[in-house]
């Protein structure tokens, strides 16, 4: 949990637990995973695996951010969860998913942002026959094949705003056939770590443009740790090929402090209305 987080598409990140299975490319390299093993736990991820669960100050905590929220006027996000899967199957995980439920009720000043990449499950665990204003639903697109398996299954729940986290994007993806059902906004941004799988500047490019075509708020994360930018020192620098048709674009290993987030000289912060 993080008030402030350091998510730049978020104010806020809260987890109602720790763990999660793996489920399609995007969860190869997965950060989560990653974090928990830094802190000593490293015991989170798989089926067998237990999950880690919080206490009731834990708890409390998205409370006293609604109140500040109210007390400012502004509404604030929490991105719920960036250590989990809200929809994973499985049913020890049921009285805290009815705790979350329950949580967001309570705290109509904040918006939570649910986002996950099995939204097959939606109808099994969502408790509302209509979402409360505040629930904002999401899907996890990295390429083509998962953007077309997801879609749907997001676009049939209505939701004040529905979005899309490319992140990795691992592929190029076409939005046209559902840009115009309720797509509200869509996250994207590279893979970072020294194993990261890199991103086609084409693919990002892409996305924009879709977006811009479509009048949906595009928000780019970061380049992650490959990046377009010739690195500014005479500093040794990785460098991987990519290529798109006849095109083939140079990418530096910069790291992603370094590789920035500049897409085409802007800084992409687009939220939805």
């Amino acid at each position: 949990m993080a008030k402030s987080s350091k998510i730049e598409w978020t104010h806020h990140t809260f987890n109602p637990w720790w763990g999660c299975i793996k489920v399609s490319p995007a969860c190869v390299n997965c950060y989560a995973e990653t974090w928990a093993r830094r802190i000593g736990k490293s015991d989170l991820w798989g089926k067998t695996s237990q999950r880690r669960f919080f206490s009731d100050k834990h708890w409390k905590e998205p409370l006293r951010w609604n109140k500040e929220a109210e007390a400012e006027g502004q509404r604030k996000r929490v991105f719920c969860a960036s250590m989990a899967d809200v929809f994973e199957r499985r049913a020890e995980l049921n009285p805290w998913r009815d705790r979350l439920w329950q949580l967001i009720e309570q705290t109509p000043w904040l918006d939570w942002l649910l986002l996950t990449k099995r939204p097959q499950n939606f109808k099994t665990y969502l408790p509302w026959k209509e979402l409360p204003p505040n629930v904002w639903l999401g899907i996890t697109a990295e390429n083509q094949k998962y953007f077309d398996k997801r879609i749907e299954y997001l676009l049939e729940i209505p939701a004040t705003v529905h979005f899309l986290s490319c992140e990795p994007l691992l592929g190029k993806i076409d939005i046209s056939q559902h840009a115009d059902q309720g797509i509200n906004w869509i996250i994207a941004g590279g893979e970072s770590g020294h194993k990261s799988r890199p991103m086609n500047p084409s693919w990002v490019k892409s996305l924009r443009d879709q977006c811009r075509e479509a009048d949906i708020a595009f928000h780019f994360k970061q380049w992650g740790h490959w990046g377009p930018q010739e690195p500014s020192s005479n500093r040794r620098t990785s460098t991987i090929i990519v290529s798109d048709r006849d095109e083939e674009t140079v990418l530096f290993g910069l790291g992603k402090g370094k590789a920035g987030r500049m897409l085409d000289g802007v800084t992409w912060d687009e939220l939805p209305i």
